[in-house]
């Protein structure tokens, strides 16, 4: 439930601090007093959208802290671990800032968070009802989305909307193929062709590089021969080989070095030279030994090479693309199905729609069971709030094809009178009588609903008398078993709560601000007497007043 709300720089708010309670707490106030405000804030908070304009005028921000108690919430729990946002036991803090420029910030448990991140938690924190709902439930779109929620088939229906998609999906290549199959039949005979010569090929960039290396090897093995033989015969088989010469040197040096120490240097730097020849004269005598001179063995490597030109100019790529090539074609064939691929295709597509159509029953069955027990609880409140032999009920309009949504179409049906058919709500119901089933709806939903704090944002507009104590009973019921905060402009309402707050405002300068103040007995009587009398309180509106607080 919601703990505290700290407002500061909010729209006429300058700075408010509040401590919130359990059961049913009412905001009343004089009209443009700002007592929606806080619904708005609270609203900020929960990740609803945010301009500029929400910043007091003349300050750098607006800040809107709402801490809330999660004990025993092990759905909030459970989310705010699963996105690594959990922070102290038992609590969850939201906080939103929105800079005068209308940048946009949000905050779980101090850690930054999405705009999105927001809404998911705050959708199982608070439940907010605003004063034009009704409009809203005019919609079948959230006359499904209503009916849905209280079925606790939320879950569901995304799953069944998923599954939809994948189907369709499905459902859509397989008609695009038929509908192509004589283009697709030619160009997959094509590809089929070009795949078969580039397998046969059998193209290999290790191979293709080991072959280019060995090409150069063969081309030129006379000329390598030639001069391994000649670099051996100067080195150490010719008349004048280098290594005879070199030797005889070190060995002059060696005699020399006895008289003069000093020409140890130079003998130690040519004494690795001798062998480095040595080595060198071994291995050019040996390459000679092994290399060989095999024109067949060039023909066969020359017509290897030439094939694998021959195919890259044919498909305009360098050999080293061929693979990449081959691959792209392939996954085109695979694309374009044929033969048992497209038998896999049918079936899949087969397999995906009876997904589609179990779960849709079970979402059937349950909107069945939920629409009965939803018209049933409508129905009943409709009968407290004066609208005595009116009926409501859900309709479901099945769908031949089904779509996104399931196999059938969601419609709130009602009667306002005793003897009369059920109509669409938003052809049969007047004003007021769409403002009482409204509400109906919208107490009824909420007792089911796992969502711990409900707001009623004056939803109670276009109700009096006798009606508004029954709505205030009703709120007050609900209190119980929520936490239920209500911004009402209904005296009947206001005497029902179990805690009233008064918003107020008053000038500063050439800006005003809105404050809340939290009444006690005394201060209660007199205002449900400002709201039952007007400008005038006389001593007679406070007795009815001290009445209707006493029931």
């Amino acid at each position: 439930m919601l703990r505290h709300l700290s407002v500061r720089d909010f729209v006429i708010v300058d700075h408010v601090e509040l401590e919130f309670n359990a059961g049913f707490t009412v905001l009343t106030g004089e009209t443009g007093a700002g007592k929606s405000i806080l619904v708005d804030a609270l609203a900020l908070a929960l990740g609803e959208r945010a301009d500029a304009s929400v910043v007091r005028q003349g300050c750098e921000r607006a800040e809107i802290v709402a801490e809330f108690d999660i004990s025993n919430l092990t759905a909030v729990e459970a989310w705010l671990a699963e996105s690594d946002l959990a922070g102290d036991k038992d609590v969850c803090l939201l906080r939103r800032i929105v800079d005068a420029g209308g940048r946009s910030r949000g905050f779980i448990n101090g850690r930054t968070a999405t705009m999105q991140q927001l809404r998911e938690v705050g959708g199982l924190l608070v439940d907010i009802h605003g004063q034009h709902a009704h409009q809203s439930l005019l919609r079948q779109d959230a006359q499904r989305d209503l009916l849905d929620g209280y079925g606790g088939l939320v879950n569901l229906a995304a799953n069944i909307a998923a599954v939809y998609r994948q189907w369709h999906e499905l459902k859509q290549r397989r008609l695009a193929r038929e509908r192509n199959a004589e283009q697709h039949a030619v160009e997959r005979e094509r590809l089929e062709w070009q795949v078969r010569e580039l397998k046969q090929l059998a193209f290999n960039t290790d191979e293709w590089q080991e072959q280019l290396a060995e090409h150069g090897r063969l081309a030129h093995a006379t000329s390598l021969l030639e001069g391994a033989q000649y670099g051996a015969e100067l080195l150490a088989d010719g008349d004048m080989a280098l290594l005879s010469q070199l030797s005889g040197l070190n060995a002059r040096i060696v005699e020399l070095a006895v008289h003069d120490a000093s020409l140890r240097e130079a003998l130690d730097m040519l004494e690795p030279a001798e062998i480095q020849l040595r080595e060198a004269a071994y291995h050019l005598r040996h390459y000679a030994q092994r290399l060989e001179i095999d024109p067949e063995r060039l023909r066969q490597v020359e017509s290897r090479l030439e094939a694998v030109h021959s195919a890259a100019r044919k498909y305009r790529v360098t050999p080293e693309q061929l693979p990449e090539l081959l691959a792209g074609w392939e996954r085109r064939l695979s694309e374009l199905g044929g033969g048992a691929e497209d038998g896999e295709w049918v079936k899949q597509e087969e397999m995906v729609r009876a997904d589609y159509l179990r779960l849709a029953a079970d979402l059937s069955a349950g909107r069945r069971k939920a629409a009965a027990k939803l018209s049933n609880a409508v129905t009943d409140s409709m009968q407290q709030l004066a609208m005595v032999g009116g009926l409501f009920a859900v309709a479901l309009h099945t769908l031949q094809e089904g779509n996104v949504h399931g196999i059938e179409q969601v419609e709130f049906l009602v009667a306002a009178n005793a003897g009369t058919e059920p109509g669409a709500l938003a052809k049969v119901a007047s004003g007021g009588e769409l403002s009482r089933i409204s509400l109906s709806i919208q107490v009824s939903a909420s007792q089911v609903a796992g969502v711990p704090t409900l707001i009623f944002d004056e939803v109670d507009v276009g109700i009096g008398g006798g009606v508004a104590e029954i709505v205030g009973r009703l709120l007050h019921k609900l209190g119980a078993e929520r936490q239920v905060l209500c911004v009402t402009h209904l005296p009947q309402v206001a005497s029902a709560g179990d805690h009233h707050w008064r918003v107020s405002k008053t000038a500063a300068g050439q800006s005003v601000i809105s404050g809340i103040e939290v009444l006690d007995a005394k201060a209660r009587v007199d205002e449900v007497a400002r709201m039952l009398g007007g400008v005038e309180i006389t001593a007679t509106t406070r007795k009815h007043a001290a009445e209707m607080l006493g029931k």
